[in-house]
């Protein structure tokens, strides 16, 4: 009876979509294994689900599955675990004083829900107001890429994505927001396919409702070409 309390609760807070830190969660001993024996590890695991499941990987489709999945889980979308993938952030002095804000708009969002391993798949928006230090434009994309790229909730991804700019541009001038959908909504229990999510962060001077309605407004232009 406790062991079906405990799946229970879990469930519950899978379903409630809660965050327990700004880090993501990771055990001491995260990267001692290199990502050779990680996938040799993980193939076996994935191998034992789909046997698992009644499927025969005899099967000509199937046979390269698990090793499919244990090569993406490691060198693909849970690859920005790893701290020597994490983007350097080059920065550079704002010789031409520009002195506006800086909004880097759309950018894509490929994530995985860490309650259910599922999807989630948005576009970012991210902003910053220089204090006399700028960053490389791809920059800004490589590192919602690389927070992205693990088992996240979208609060988490959020703030993440801002402490991580305010760390490399030496100022609290930072915002993000996310609008994304998750798959653990949209194709399983509530099934609901119209519904997203957004999050947002804002940091120093866009903490000012005048800053904050400006980006706003700066996510809203459309851009053609």
């Amino acid at each position: 009876m406790k062991i079906e309390n405990n799946i229970d609760e879990n469930d519950a807070i899978g379903e409630n979509h809660i965050g327990t830190n700004h880090d993501t969660p990771l055990r001491a001993d995260a990267f001692d294994l290199s990502d050779a024996d990680k996938i040799e590890s993980i193939k076996k695991d994935v191998t034992k689900i789909l046997e698992t499941l009644g499927l025969d990987l005899t099967d000509d489709s199937l046979k390269g599955t698990p090793n499919r999945v244990a090569k993406m889980f490691v060198n693909e979308i849970f690859g920005g675990l790893h701290p020597d993938k994490k983007p350097k952030a080059s920065t550079f002095d704002n010789k031409y004083q520009y002195g506006e804000m800086l909004v880097e708009k759309n950018i894509t969002v490929y994530s995985t829900c860490e309650h259910h391993l599922l999807p989630i798949v948005g576009r970012a928006h991210v902003a910053y107001i220089s204090n006399g230090t700028v960053v490389g434009l791809s920059k800004m994309n490589r590192i919602v890429d690389y927070y992205a790229k693990r088992p996240q909730v979208q609060e988490r991804l959020t703030i993440q994505i801002v402490k991580e700019l305010q760390k490399a541009l030496g100022t609290d001038d930072v915002a993000c927001i996310i609008d994304a959908k998750h798959l653990c909504v949209n194709s399983r229990g509530i099934r609901d396919i119209e519904s997203s999510t957004v999050t947002s962060e804002f940091g120093g001077q866009f903490k000012k409702e005048s800053t904050r309605r400006e980006f706003l407004e700066y996510i809203k232009l459309e851009t053609k070409f």
